[in-house]
């Protein structure tokens, strides 16, 4: 049979004149609708959707017959398959309990009651298996010369390998730099603590030299340097610890400026400072001994020539 392109272009034109006239059907409805509910027509209540019930259908003879195409009959070897009741619970016998699984009572909400079932139905079926599989001369045991095949090959794990020695590496270099760093610090700290102890000796070698040029003290010690402090540094600090009274520059203040305590009225006069005239000197009192410079016969201070007289006597000379 031949067919025009003529016939099927003539075709293709009615079926979309069809389409069209439907629509235009379409349009006029819901123009009509439009003009109906203007005119009041059309109410709220009118049109209600209704949800049908689902219709279940048990087709209990088409299930058996999917079934039975599912079904092959393998040998019980290719298919390992058991169906099995739990064995007998030994505990409840011996506690003269009656077992779950006797009288059905099996409380799914029980952890342990469920997992103990699920125990005892998988010793049930490995007491059942074992004998289908010595039978069909399956072994059970794994021989003493077995040897896995490795999930990964030996090149994935050489990498692993290489990459797990890498990062051992970086881990250990950046041990090591934190190691120096604080070495670092430390030896700096150092550096800085006997660059404090140099000037610590030095100043105390300053004052004990000024103590010797002011006549506060007469022994040398400091010349010897670090020879006697490097011989007596323990003695030293053990004396310095158990060292009682005051230190020499406190006992120079005390010589200079006093022994502390009470400074305002220390003057004052007292019933027994009025009483006391031990200290009274007649000569004092009456301006007899004069005050300062040296006295010719006469009583009479000696006075210094004047500029002139001193010229004269000197040109005289």
């Amino acid at each position: 049979m031949i067919i025009d392109s003529k016939s099927m272009e003539l075709a293709e034109e009615e079926a979309l004149l069809g389409q069209e006239s439907e629509e235009e059907n379409s349009e006029l409805s819901d123009n009509e609708l439009q003009e109906a509910f203007a005119q009041g027509l059309l109410k709220p209540g009118m049109n209600v959707l209704v949800d049908q019930p689902k219709k279940l259908v048990n087709n209990v003879d088409g299930m058996k017959q999917c079934l039975a195409d599912f079904r092959k009959e393998l040998p019980w070897v290719e298919r390992l398959d058991m169906t099995n009741l739990p064995v007998e619970d030994v505990l409840s016998k011996v506690e003269g309990k009656v077992p779950s699984s006797t009288n059905g009572a099996i409380n799914a909400d029980d952890d342990f009651q469920r997992e103990m079932f699920f125990y005892r139905q998988a010793q049930a079926t490995v007491l059942a298996a074992l004998p289908l599989l010595n039978k069909h001369s399956i072994s059970t045991k794994r021989p003493d010369d077995y040897f896995a095949e490795m999930a990964k090959s030996d090149q994935h794990m050489q990498k692993i390998r290489k990459k797990l020695i890498s990062k051992q590496m970086i881990m250990e270099k950046s041990e090591k730099a934190k190691k120096l760093r604080e070495q670092r610090k430390f030896g700096k700290k150092v550096q800085v603590e006997v660059i404090q102890k140099r000037q610590k000796e030095k100043k105390a070698m300053m004052t004990a030299v000024k103590k010797y040029q002011k006549g506060m003290t007469d022994k040398l010690d400091f010349l010897e340097g670090d020879q006697k402090q490097g011989k007596d540094s323990a003695q030293g600090s053990k004396k310095a610890a158990n060292k009682k009274g005051p230190n020499a520059k406190r006992k120079y203040k005390d010589q200079k400026f006093g022994f502390g305590g009470k400074k305002s009225g220390k003057k004052w006069n007292t019933k027994e400072s009025h009483n006391d005239v031990s200290s009274f000197r007649a000569k004092v009192a009456n301006a007899k001994g004069g005050k300062g410079g040296k006295k010719g016969k006469g009583g009479k201070q000696n006075k210094r020539p004047g500029k002139t007289v001193r010229r004269k006597m000197k040109n005289r000379s």
